[in-house]
């Protein structure tokens, strides 16, 4: 009974803790995010180029100083800075961007809802990717350390990392798409057309997460409680298995949560080499065109999800290791 009050106690304290600490990140995820926002907003300022005629010359509207004037009227750069950032903050809150320059008809978020999905998804194949190759190889690392097999896989991680994606993007192109034909070269409309691109994207990924995780598990197993584990009678795979791996895990959580930002962010370069119609080609299309509604919402949206993600990341940590608690 008494031990029965006590383990309820603890859980009630443990919830109370844990319900203060969501609460104060949440709070202290906000000036971030407003500072993130600032930036995003300051950087566009910063640019030499007008940006009323920069929308003029985009849309071939000869950028005379009447057309200027009118332009920046319209687009409200006529304004202080501070209040143009606040009715930008506002118009944000309410998933207003702006409209594009390259097309007027279009909105910034129409633009980013058409786009984003794409990138989404190739972020999630690629992901399930680097868990699918990832973990099995780094345990089978660290249960055969030192084995020919943990040293071929070490010296082809230290190849795979020294390779840019954008090279090998264009190699799996030509072997896969051009000499032999079996898959796509661009497009997004089937499974197949993410193959290449998801292969690429994760490659890099890969050789970075065999290497965290296999050498976490060589440390644990050198601690005590692996030592104990093992004179319990517990056979060398329930011991990598069920206290190795676990206790293995928590830099590479983080590690994970970044990833995950980071494919978003970083498929700028994969999309362009295989046309794939994502966000992160749209941005460097409007990077080119100096469509800056797009860059702006572009820089805000990643900057926004690398804070989240940091959070439920910090919020994860403190649920999977009582240590932390």
């Amino acid at each position: 009974m008494i031990r029965l009050v006590f383990i309820l106690n603890n859980n009630i304290q443990v919830g109370v803790h844990m319900k203060s600490y969501i609460i104060k990140r949440i709070i202290g995820t906000i000036p971030m995010l407003l500072i993130i926002s600032f930036i995003s907003f300051m950087l566009i300022s910063f640019i030499p180029s007008d940006p009323a005629e920069v929308a003029l010359r985009v849309n071939e509207i000869i950028p005379t100083k009447e057309a200027v004037a009118e332009m920046r009227e319209e687009l409200g750069l006529n304004d202080p800075f501070l209040i143009r950032y606040i009715k930008w903050i506002k118009n944000v809150s309410h998933l207003d961007f702006g409209n594009s320059y390259v097309n007027n008809n279009r909105t910034v978020y129409e633009e980013i809802t058409r786009t984003l999905p794409v990138t989404i998804k190739l972020a999630s194949y690629s992901f399930i990717l680097i868990i699918i190759i990832s973990f099995p190889i780094a345990i089978l690392c660290s249960l055969y350390q030192n084995s020919f097999f943990d040293k071929s896989i070490r010296f082809l991680i230290f190849i795979f990392t020294a390779i840019p994606n954008y090279w090998l993007g264009i190699l799996l192109l030509w072997i896969f798409a051009m000499k032999y034909g079996s898959l796509p070269t661009n497009g997004a409309e089937s499974f197949n057309h993410f193959i290449l691109p998801s292969i690429t994207l994760a490659m890099t990924y890969v050789s970075t997460y065999i290497r965290l995780i296999r050498n976490s598990m060589v440390e644990n197993m050198k601690e005590n409680y692996i030592f104990y584990a093992k004179v319990r009678g517990l056979s060398n795979k329930a011991v990598v298995l069920k206290h190795v791996l676990s206790n293995s895990l928590q830099s590479t959580i983080t590690a994970l949560g970044v990833s995950i930002v980071n494919l978003l962010a970083g498929t700028f370069v994969i999309e362009n080499i295989f046309s794939i119609p994502g966000i992160g080609r749209l941005c460097i299309t409007a990077i080119f065109n100096r469509d800056y509604p797009i860059i702006q919402a572009y820089i805000l949206i990643m900057g926004f999800l690398f804070v989240i993600f940091n959070l439920l990341v910090d919020i994860i940590h403190k649920l999977v290791d009582p240590r932390l608690r």
